[in-house]
């Protein structure tokens, strides 16, 4: 842990633009900051003039108002820009011409581009559509979609005009997309009549049907994705092309709303009852997102950046600002693991992509099949590498370096769909150590809390952020009184936003401080009273060739908690006591002894999210007996199964 792997050179840092943010400080407000270390303090320190100098860095569309911060209320009703006005959509259509602005990648090798103009004239072609079908400002208008561009088209339309976008992916069954949807009651749904995955295609039009009956007075629209007859014949149903076609050549206009103003609703995993409702702020995102893609990830005008995900997941719409810098957006629909393991890496070559977004969980799965792309593909314009999902292992980062390549940028990045961004990502301008995410975010107040709420250094506790952020929710819906918004985020640390991810800042004496996230508080093990993170377990299991991946609980055992650890093994591998004993040798010898499972278990599968997150309160459910509370929030529900009533358990 902790080895520096990889500094950018002088050339790279002197181009980079928190180079350029430095030099501007110094050069138009005066004030002059040394580097990286002394710009993250100033951030935290005099955080109203740093948000205010990235609004203006970032050349974004609006109107500030009179004020920057109304705090009085405390932490969780805090807003920025209260007085100001801006439009998302403008600010993410500002670029005009013939470049390409999106390119639609599919896993049978299909592409479609859009150019900059033609993204301008769908978007405006939609909002007019939406105005024309009833649609006003505040109705919401949802999406159930693959990544193509129709998706994006039709959250800038809706935003044109004022209204909520909500969207998730075409996987998902009805009854998620009710318990979603449901909760919100769009007025219009744009709907694919299905979906390609692995080699396979799968229509939609049967759950259409479901789930439209349960959203009532929604009008729906048919994206042809397959060219369904069935799902096109839907009653009351209207293909894509005829609801736009009267409004072909409609002139782009944004109505500029206040900064707090809604401009998508996103969605919690849902893991734990139905999914929370979370309201994000246009002017919010903007300006966080702005941040995040400037300052944190260097995106610039001629990149191509691609972030492999689904419209259910937050990198979908963290991407989508990424139009913002000027960059082209490259979007996939399918396996990444089809019609090979190396598919995104063929992608990488073919695309020219210059960022690449992706998962811990793909990193590591394409470890295990013995990728060498550094030996097989090009990979000459690909400069930075981001992921997220879950914390990044050690041996991770190893093989970035040794086996894709050696002079990128590798940023662990960690945020959620609470605040559509993030906590902790990267610093172009520092080095990228073994382990680490590189950096607290720009002027976010990012600390680590023991239990008594007290800073805590060379220890792990619960990650909080102790100042207001642009990107805080605006609110959860049908919240009225603010208590389940409040209850979600400050209860544990009154006025203090709890994040509920269990992690440690170690500090250097360069006077960066990275963060090395252990897994989320509600998953963290407590065997005699010590708290685990269960991404320590992982880091160590998952190096082993044999697993391909784990997942750990706490099961509650003659009055105490014992760990437990399931496996999913490698093809032709069976879990002898060998295997057992090289696993707890493993552990003790990297982690400690409190971290060797009492228990170890294969099984066929591991619960996962819809986004690809391990579900560890799920398991825990099964084993205790309890009921999984949303079971649809699962994309792999029948896994569950093998959780329950295990003999090896029973004693």
């Amino acid at each position: 842990m902790n080895e520096i792997l990889w500094r950018p050179s002088a050339e790279r840092a002197v181009a980079s633009n928190a180079f350029a943010f430095l030099h501007w400080l110094g050069a138009v407000r005066g004030r002059k900051l040394a580097g990286w270390p002394e710009l993250w303090r100033w951030s935290i320190e005099e955080s109203e003039a740093f948000w205010v100098a990235m609004w203006d860095f970032a050349s974004l569309a609006g109107d500030k108002g009179g004020r920057v911060l109304d705090a009085g209320g405390g932490m969780a009703t805090a807003r920025f820009f209260p007085e100001g006005r801006i439009s998302y959509a403008e600010n993410v259509l500002r670029y005009e011409g013939e470049r390409e602005a999106l390119v639609a990648r599919g896993e049978d090798g299909s592409r479609r581009a859009w150019s900059r103009d033609r993204l301008r004239a769908e978007v405006a072609a939609m909002a007019a559509a939406l105005r024309g079908a009833g649609v006003a400002a505040g109705d919401r208008v949802a999406g159930w979609l693959p990544d193509i561009p129709e998706g994006i088209a039709g959250l800038l339309g809706a935003n044109a005009i004022g209204a909520v976008w909500a969207s998730c992916s075409p996987d998902f069954g009805a009854a998620g997309v009710l318990d979603r949807f449901g909760q919100i009651a769009p007025k219009l749904l744009l709907a694919a009549d299905g979906y390609r995955y692995g080699g396979k295609v799968f229509s939609n039009a049967a759950r259409i049907r479901e789930a439209i009956a349960g959203l009532p007075g929604c009008r729906l629209v048919i994206v042809p994705v397959l060219g369904d007859e069935a799902a096109a014949r839907i009653a009351g149903a209207e293909t894509l092309e005829a609801f736009l076609a009267p409004h072909r050549g409609a002139p782009l206009q944004f109505e500029r709303r206040a900064f707090n103003a809604p401009l998508y609703v996103l969605f919690s995993s849902g893991t734990t009852g139905k999914p929370k409702c979370i309201v994000h702020g246009q002017g919010g995102v903007a300006l966080k997102h702005a941040s995040e893609h400037h300052l944190h990830t260097d995106v610039k005008p001629d990149d191509r950046l691609f972030y492999f995900t689904t419209l259910g997941w937050m990198m979908w719409n963290w991407q989508v600002s990424g139009l913002m810098t000027g960059a082209t957006l490259l979007l996939f629909d399918g396996n990444p693991f089809h019609p090979h393991p190396g598919a995104l890496f063929d992608l990488a070559d073919e695309e020219g992509m210059t960022i690449l977004g992706t998962s811990a969980k793909w990193i590591d799965a394409v470890h295990k099949a013995g990728l060498e792309p550094r030996r097989t593909h090009k990979l000459a314009s690909l400069r930075t590498i981001l992921s997220t999902g879950s914390p990044l292992a050690p041996e991770s980062f190893d093989y970035v370096y040794e086996q894709v390549k050696p002079d990128v940028m590798l940023a662990s990045i960690s945020g959620g769909t609470d605040i559509v961004g993030c906590f902790a990502l990267g610093n172009p301008l520092g080095p990228v150590r073994r382990g680490e995410l590189a950096s607290r975010g720009l002027g976010l107040d990012v600390e680590v809390f023991d239990d008594e709420g007290r800073p805590v250094r060379g220890a792990k506790g619960e990650l909080v952020c102790r100042k207001p952020f642009p990107s805080q929710p605006i609110a959860f819906w049908n919240d009225a009184d603010g208590a389940r918004y409040r209850a979600a985020y400050f209860e544990r640390y009154p006025g203090v936003w709890h994040h509920g991810d269990f992690c440690e800042i170690v500090e250097h004496e360069d006077g960066t401080a990275g963060v090395v996230i252990s897994g989320r508080s509600d998953a963290v093990l407590n065997p005699g009273g010590v708290r685990i993170g269960t991404a320590e377990i992982y880091r160590q299991v998952e190096k082993l060739a044999e697993i391909i991946e784990a997942v750990a609980i706490g099961q509650e055992w003659d009055g105490d908690v014992r760990v437990v650890l399931f496996v999913r093994l490698a093809e032709k591998v069976g879990l002898d006591k060998a295997l057992e004993d090289r696993i707890r040798k493993t552990i003790r010898e990297n982690a400690s002894p409190r971290h060797v499972p009492a228990r170890i278990v294969a099984v066929a599968d591991i619960p996962r999210t819809r986004s690809g997150k391990i579900s560890e309160i799920a398991v825990r459910d099964m084993v205790h007996s309890r009921v999984v509370k949303n079971v649809e929030a699962l994309a792999n529900p029948e896994a569950l199964a093998f959780y329950r009533n295990l003999p090896e358990l029973a004693a």
